[in-house]
C-alpha cells in the first residue's frame, strides 16, 4: 500500500521504535516509580530518558517541563481546562482542530468567553488580528501551528511576541509540526505546547505530551497515585507529578524516545527538505488537472506536506474509496475533525480528500498517486 495519511499518524514507524517497545514488554515491564526493585527503577529510567529527550528536542529549560500524556488531545484539554476559569477570555483561530475548539466551546457554556480569529482564504491568520482581539480579561491564546487540513503554517513567532507583551498565556498546538518543522519553545515565546508522539515524532499511538513553562500552574485534569508524596490526600504540587496520576505508558514512551532519537539523528531540516520536495511534486502534479481544486497556501514555505483537494463532480468519500480499493493508496476524506477549518475553506458541506506525506514516502509513490488521480478524472469523461 502507498500510505498518504501521515497527518493522522505516521506509518511505517522506524524499526527502532517497535524494537524498543518489544524490549520493555519482554524485559522491563514493571510499574515505574511505584517500587524500589530493579525492574521498577529501570522502568522509571525509561520515562526519565524519554522526558530528557523531549525537553532537549524542543529547547525547554528542564525535563520537568514535559508532562507525558496519552495524546495531544489530552495535553490540549489539560492546558485549556487547567488554565481558564469563568470570566476569563480565550482566543482561538478558525483553523483549529476539534481538540482545541471543543474544550473551548465546552468552557463557553460554563462562563468562559472566547473569540475566533478568522484566517484568510489560504488558511493563514494575521498576527495583528490576534492582537486586536485581546481584551482586558484575555487569559489564553491557542493557535494551531500548522493546519491538519490545508497544511497552512501560522505566524506563531509573531503571535508569541504579542502574547508575551500583553501578559497573555500562549498555547501552541504542535500536532502537525513537531518533528516536521524546526521548533524551539523559547523562540516561539510559548507558555504551553501540546504534541502527539505518533505523528512527526514517529512514536506509537497512545503517547504525547505538554510542555508547561516553569512556574505556570494548571488545575489537573485528574488526581490519583503518582508514586510520590503518598502520605497526603492532596495532589502533589510539583511538576510533572501534579499532572501525571496513574500508571504511565512505559512501553509507549520507550517507543516515543526511539522515534524522537530517529528524528534528531536525521535532522529536522533534512526531513523538511525531503518532504518539501515530495510536496512540490504532488502540488505541481495536481495543478495539471483543471478538474482538481487544491486548498491552502501556494507558497511551499507557508505549508506542511499536507494536501487537501477535491475533484469537481466527484464525492470526496468516493474518491478516497477508489484510491483505497482500486489503487491501494491510503488517504483521508471527510471533515478531518476540523469543521472550523472546513468552514474557512468553504468545504464544510463537501469535505475534502487529504493526502499527507512523511519522510518514508518516495517520489515514485507520489507519481503513482498522481496517475491514479488522472485515471479517476478520465473515468468521469
Amino acid at each position: 500500500m502507498i500510505y498518504l495519511d501521515n497527518a493522522a499518524t505516521t506509518c511505517p514507524k522506524p524499526p527502532a521504535v517497535w524494537e524498543a517497545m518489544e524490549d520493555v514488554i519482554k524485559n522491563k515491564g514493571a510499574n515505574p516509580g511505584r517500587s524500589g526493585h530493579r525492574l521498577s527503577v529501570e522502568a522509571g529510567r525509561i520515562l526519565w530518558e524519554g522526558r530528557e529527550m523531549l525537553y532537549s528536542f524542543i529547547g525547554a529549560e528542564e525535563p520537568e517541563e514535559i508532562i507525558l500524556t496519552s495524546n495531544a488531545t489530552e495535553a490540549l484539554n489539560l492546558a485549556i481546562k487547567g488554565c481558564l476559569k469563568p470570566g476569563d477570555h480565550c482566543i482561538i483561530t478558525s483553523m483549529e482542530h476539534n481538540s482545541v475548539a471543543r474544550p473551548v466551546y465546552a468552557l463557553g457554556t460554563a462562563g468562559v468567553e472566547f473569540d475566533i480569529v478568522e484566517a484568510d482564504t489560504e488558511g493563514i491568520i494575521r498576527a495583528e488580528d490576534i492582537k486586536k482581539a485581546i481584551k482586558d480579561n484575555t487569559k489564553l491564546v491557542a493557535v494551531s501551528h500548522g493546519s491538519n487540513l490545508t497544511g497552512s503554517v501560522q505566524p506563531v513567532e509573531e503571535v508569541g511576541k504579542i502574547c508575551r507583551e500583553a501578559g497573555v498565556y500562549f498555547l501552541v498546538d504542535a500536532a502537525q509540526t513537531l518533528g516536521v518543522l524546526p521548533f524551539n519553545v523559547k523562540k516561539l515565546n510559548a507558555d504551553m505546547v501540546a504534541f502527539p508522539g505518533h505523528k512527526g515524532l514517529y512514536g506509537p499511538p497512545g503517547t504525547g505530551g505538554l510542555y508547561l513553562r516553569r512556574g505556570l500552574v494548571l488545575t489537573p485534569l485528574k488526581e490519583g497515585g503518582t508514586g510520590g508524596q503518598s502520605e497526603t490526600l492532596e495532589q502533589p504540587g510539583n511538576c510533572p507529578d501534579r499532572y501525571e496520576s496513574g500508571t504511565a505508558n512505559t512501553v509507549g514512551i520507550a517507543g516515543l524516545r526511539a522515534g524522537v532519537k530517529f528524528v534528531a539523528q536525521l535532522g529536522v531540516h533534512h526531513i523538511e527538505e525531503k518532504e518539501k520536495d515530495l510536496l512540490s511534486l504532488m502540488l505541481s502534479g495536481l495543478k495539471r488537472f483543471d478538474e482538481v481544486e487544491v486548498y491552502g497556501p501556494q507558497d511551499l514555505n507557508k505549508r506542511l506536506p499536507v494536501v487537501a483537494f477535491n475533484i469537481r463532480g466527484r464525492d470526496a468519500a468516493e474518491v478516497g474509496f477508489i484510491l483505497d480499493r482500486v489503487y491501494d493508496i491510503a488517504v483521508r476524506t471527510g471533515l478531518h475533525c476540523a469543521p472550523l477549518a472546513h468552514r474557512t475553506m468553504g468545504t464544510l458541506e463537501s469535505g475534502a480528500v487529504r493526502a499527507s506525506l512523511s519522510y518514508y514516502n518516495t517520489r515514485e509513490e507520489v507519481e503513482c498517486f498522481l496517475r491514479a488521480i488522472e485515471s479517476i478524472i478520465r473515468e468521469m469523461t
